[in-house]
């Protein structure tokens, strides 16, 4: 007999990012991020916080609510490997799984008990989409949670990240506040790994923004910022 559960949403995440594209591919990667957890009206007690600000960083449980499948399959392509090998779903962080939930770590800023949303966490360095739904919230234990010694299997880091060329011109178009958050971003390539076009222009959505640009090498280059920040 198959067991269901009934997971509820307990918040939702405000983030830069309305679309897929552009979200870093790991939490963590752009500390210069900021987003915000919004908790929904049953969940909205202070009581349910208590403490939490005792901790620099904490684990949100969430789900891939834009890619969900009917059916799933035992293995998958990674973009880390060009999409031409395939590896065992359990293997990877794809979002097509049987349950399609995700892990992030991230840092805790600030905990804002009287807002007119009730209370709501601030936080950096997350890789969700904006409207992202949250199970749950579990603070992250050091002593419990690192392992140096861990190893990355085949998701290694890039050798290094891009070199951003924005003029000051399209960098004036970007609120200050968020001009780093930006550069760190395009900085670990948004783009999919078996694209390198150099004549190719993308498009990103970004706080409101839509940010174009080409790459050519290992520099990024911004050649358009239109639109009016959120």
């Amino acid at each position: 007999m198959e067991e269901r559960t009934e997971w509820k949403v307990i918040a939702r995440m405000e983030s830069e990012f309305p679309s897929k594209f552009g979200v870093p591919r790991q939490s963590g990667m752009v500390e210069e991020l900021r987003s915000t957890v919004v908790f929904e009206p049953e969940y909205r007690d202070p009581a349910a916080l208590r403490g939490i600000e005792g901790f620099s960083h904490l684990w949100l449980v969430w789900g891939f609510h834009k890619a969900q499948r009917d059916t799933w399959a035992p293995t998958v392509r990674p973009p880390r490997l060009g999409g031409n090998e395939r590896m065992g779903v359990f293997a990877t962080r794809s979002p097509f799984r049987p349950n399609p939930l995700g892990l992030s770590c991230v840092k805790l800023e600030k905990v804002e008990l009287k807002t007119a949303r009730g209370p709501v966490l601030r936080v950096s360095g997350a890789d969700l989409m904006d409207g992202t739904p949250i199970y749950d919230i579990k603070p992250y234990i050091p002593y419990a949670d690192c392992h140096p010694e861990a190893k990355e299997g085949f998701a290694l880091p890039p050798e290094q990240k891009l070199t951003v060329n924005i003029s000051p011109a399209m960098a004036a178009r970007v609120p200050a506040g968020r001009l780093e958050a930006l550069k760190g971003v395009l900085s670990w390539d948004p783009r999919p790994h078996y694209q390198d076009d150099p004549a190719r222009v993308y498009g990103m959505a970004f706080a409101g923004l839509e940010i174009k640009f080409t790459v050519a090498g290992e520099t990024l280059t911004v050649v358009d910022v239109t639109g009016q920040a959120t």
